[in-house]
């Protein structure tokens, strides 16, 4: 049995792992979610406010709060009903988490739903290279599907208990359908004929690539590599029509665009083909090289959306579950659609990949004749063109807007934390607090990610901030009449608060997931939403201006990145490693109030102040 580190959604954990063909035992052992106690909950969500709101305000919600929850209220009617469903559904909140969070959404995809995570640069700079390069990662990637497909694939375990492994198939074959009120997310590789192609994109031009031979069995390297060449070939300059910038519009108009574009017998084979394909490559050019620190930057948002449509956003069919970028610089990485799996699969699938890159490839190519590529056209008619100049122009305007800043702190890591026995992850989460207050005096609700796949169909809950101790501590910290030995027990008492829930949440016991669920089971029995839901305190409580992820990978300098929750907010994501941490931070520019740049220099300082102040230097 081997044991291996890995992140789980925002926590580190404990992870061994044995053979697939177990899974059955074990998927039997995976529990089902449980529901929360109704008090718990409500005890938990009263906490969370103390830190946000006056206390006028606070007593008003507590009553509010104490009403909904008394025996005989409607909070014990909806807690019934809940534990119903739970009994009679595989998990009980997955489904409308997904629903709700993703699905109903009409915001564009890319930067409000899509994540990204840019790998280290490869080492080459030329198209050559990187057509090697995607080769070895096509095989990589076929690779692990096998290994899904064959039963070979590890179960993980997180704290002895192992981890539901049902999202893996989902990845591949998989993409989101746009609709008029919610999209729908459609499994390919679920049909009696799975798909065996991929879609690869070059300037523009989206390529179907069948990866298979006719025996069934994976293409070599070589023969991937030949077929890549043969799309160069194919591809030499930009298409007129970027055909993918129309999957980056607002759901709404793109569903309408959708709908117009499958009018046409052609436009609907060649839009099925990207949609059924196992996944994409697309072929980018080079990211413009200002500065290392800057191309770091550049790098990251140029996998999150594709730099504009003067660079590689055309070279994006947004809606795909899975996208691999390699770019001629050797810049590569990866853009992932929530809707079907969150971080934790998606970095299991990038840990395998970058293992097998490293390995020379054992197979010669069989001296087969292939077929050529198939290059998809689309017949694109005076509505599309427009439809296409308005995509390109609203997709310019949302790129200017987001601010990117990936930043590699080096004075110290996750060692740090751990000498002084701290959780890594509770230890950044209370240094970002720290950060916002000195850039905004004021504290905000922060939401962090914690995974629930220990339990059958889990998907994710939220640990909140700020707590009661970090408030405290935060309050405390800049003030000069305070002791450091005093400042040192109250940022400790805000770390363990941090741990704390971040444990209630890994145990099924987080609050979000749960008040959701009393809110749609209420509208489920046709009541009217309960007034603790409309209460402005609840509003303040869920515009989370803190949006923050742990990258999921282990011991890779890569850095994830996606966009704030709202308007006036930050999103963060941080990839702890021993002795450094990468950081990126996106804002709004139309915002006046946030600016990633200023929020990132406060936070370089904050954890170099909390180091001087567990470690002072003579």
């Amino acid at each position: 049995m081997i044991f291996r580190k890995i992140h789980s959604g925002s926590c580190r954990a404990w992870l061994s792992r044995v053979s697939l063909r177990q899974e059955l035992c074990f998927f039997s052992s995976v529990p089902p979610q449980p529901v929360p106690p109704l008090a718990q909950t409500l005890q938990g969500y009263l906490r969370a406010l103390e830190p946000l709101l006056p206390p006028e305000e606070l007593s008003h919600t507590r009553r509010m709060v104490h009403d909904f929850g008394r025996p005989g209220g409607l909070g014990p009617q909806l807690q019934e009903g809940l534990e119903k469903r739970a009994r009679l559904n595989k998990n009980w909140i997955s489904d409308w988490w997904v629903q709700r969070a993703y699905l109903e959404s009409r915001q564009p995809l890319p930067v409000h739903s899509n994540a990204a995570i840019s790998l280290p640069r490869r080492d080459f700079n030329d198209w050559r290279s990187q057509l090697v390069f995607a080769s070895r990662l096509i095989a990589a990637v076929l690779d692990f599907k096998a290994k899904i497909n064959t039963g070979q694939l590890q179960v993980e375990f997180m704290r002895g208990k192992p981890l539901c492994k049902e999202l893996y198939p989902l990845l591949f074959s998989s993409c989101r359908i746009p609709g008029p009120k919610h999209d729908y997310i459609a499994h390919y590789g679920r049909s009696r004929r799975s798909p065996t192609h991929i879609t690869v994109v070059r300037n523009y031009q989206f390529f179907q690539l069948e990866v298979y031979n006719s025996d069934g069995s994976r293409m070599t390297e070589s023969q991937i590599h030949g077929q890549l060449l043969r799309i160069r070939s194919q591809s030499w300059k930009t298409d007129k029509e970027p055909m993918g910038i129309l999957t980056s519009e607002h759901r709404h108009t793109w569903g309408e665009a959708y709908n117009r574009l499958l009018r046409d017998k052609l436009n609907q084979e060649s839009v099925r083909m990207i949609e059924t394909g196992l996944f994409s490559l697309c072929l980018d050019s080079p990211v413009m090289r200002i500065s290392d620190e800057k191309y770091a930057s550049r790098k990251a948002a140029q996998v999150l959306h594709g730099g504009g449509t003067f660079s590689n956003s055309g070279n994006r069919w947004f809606d795909k579950t899975l996208q691999f970028v390699v770019g001629e610089d050797g810049s590569w990485g990866l853009l992932y659609e929530q809707a079907t799996a969150e971080g934790p699969p998606v970095a299991t699938l990038l840990d395998h990949v970058i293992e097998y890159c490293e390995k020379p490839d054992p197979k010669r190519a069989p001296l087969l004749p292939l077929p050529m590529p198939k290059k998809l056209y689309f017949h694109i008619d005076r509505e599309i063109k427009r439809d296409i100049e308005h995509a390109k122009q609203n997709l310019d305007i949302l790129i200017n807007d987001l601010d990117v800043n990936v930043f590699n702190f080096k004075k110290f890591g996750k060692n740090l934390p751990k000498q002084h026995q701290m959780s890594p992850n509770s230890f950044i989460q209370v240094a970002l607090q720290l950060a916002y207050y000195r850039v905004h005096s004021e504290v905000c609700p922060a939401c962090d990610i914690a995974t629930q796949r220990m339990f059958r169909g889990g998907r994710t809950e939220y640990i909140r901030s700020p707590t009661k101790q970090g408030l405290q501590f935060i309050l405390a910290f800049d003030n000069p009449s305070v002791s450091r030995e005093a400042k040192q027990e109250l940022f400790r008492e805000a770390v363990d608060a941090y741990s704390a829930l971040t444990e209630a949440a890994l145990n099924g016991h987080g609050i979000d997931r749960h008040l959701l669920g009393l809110k749609l089971q209420a509208i489920e029995e046709g009541m009217s939403i309960p007034k603790i839901f409309m209460d402005t305190a609840y509003g303040l409580a869920t515009h989370f201006k803190l949006r923050t992820g742990q990258m999921p990978a282990n011991n890779t300098d890569s850095v994830m990145c996606f966009g704030p929750l709202v308007p006036d907010g930050y999103a963060v994501c941080y990839n702890p490693q021993a002795d450094h941490i990468h950081f990126s931070i996106t804002a709004f520019n139309c915002c006046e109030d946030t600016n990633a740049e200023r929020l990132a220099r406060t936070l370089r300082d904050t954890m170099c102040h909390l180091q001087e102040m567990l470690q002072p230097t003579v």
